[in-house]
């Protein structure tokens, strides 16, 4: 663990992040965070509850934050990886355990993300912060929102090397622990007497060039939709966002509106 570093605080009834432990793997993407301009680094901290206006939440950030991040991490991957034994599908299911919500989480943590919501809530915010912080959803859409934040102010280059950084032991964990969503969520609905059923909602593109849109279902109830070049990697990407889907609800329910 690093040191105590001081996040941006500003007086005057301005925005206060407050002080937070450093981890090492996340240190150069908080030097970014503090180099935001204030009404950047107040949107990056602000649940769309909280304004009257949604523009002015981390949403529109965590859209853009999320194609940063996954720019850098399979930029990172591509000259790692040996062409004869990672074909793209391969590819693809290590990045997205690389940078699932999960993932994001753990990374959000080790930011201080939690830490940066309770300081920047408004007064009367407390409850919203306090069921926020338990799902994983609203950390990993506040660490993208910061990336993409990071992005427009700092630009591509620093801002990519931070982020690999930050998600270093996760990409490991993904190289040498690769997970198959479908069997994790078949094992999961297993246990609760159900199974899972895959559709193809649409097939777009042409015949040598498809890419398909598949839904997981189970009970006629649909958990979860991926997009991908093949069936299969649709499929595992519909498993991943059915998973994160049911381990937000386990943790939290309904998320603050």
């Amino acid at each position: 663990m690093g040191g105590v570093i001081d996040s941006p605080a500003r007086a005057g009834g301005a925005l206060v992040v407050g002080a937070h432990v450093a981890d090492a793997s996340t240190e150069r993407l908080d030097e970014l965070l503090g180099e935001l301009p204030e009404d950047l680094l107040r949107q990056v901290f602000t649940h769309s509850s909280w304004s009257e206006r949604r523009s002015d939440s981390y949403e529109r950030l965590a859209f853009l934050g999320d194609s940063v991040l996954g720019l850098a991490v399979s930029s990172h991957l591509y000259p790692r990886l040996e062409a004869d034994r990672f074909g793209a599908g391969r590819m693809t299911k290590i990045r997205g355990q690389a940078v699932s919500g999960a993932a994001c989480r753990e990374v959000a943590e080790r930011l201080g993300i939690p830490e940066r919501l309770r300081a920047a809530a408004p007064p009367g915010g407390a409850r919203e912060v306090a069921a926020a912080l338990h799902t994983e959803r609203v950390l990993a859409s506040v660490l993208e929102a910061a990336i993409g934040a990071c992005y427009l102010n700092s630009g591509y280059e620093p801002t990519a090397a931070a982020v690999v950084q930050a998600f270093e032991p996760e990409i490991e964990i993904a190289l040498e622990h690769p997970v198959d969503f479908k069997s994790t969520l078949q094992e999961l609905l297993a246990r609760r007497g159900s199974r899972a059923e895959y559709e193809v909602a649409r097939e777009l593109g042409p015949a040598h060039r498809k890419s398909f849109d598949v839904v997981v279902r189970a009970g006629g109830e649909p958990l979860g939709s991926g997009h991908g070049p093949s069936k299969k990697h649709a499929e595992q990407q519909a498993a991943r966002e059915a998973l994160e889907r049911i381990r937000d609800h386990a943790e939290q329910g309904p998320e603050p509106r």
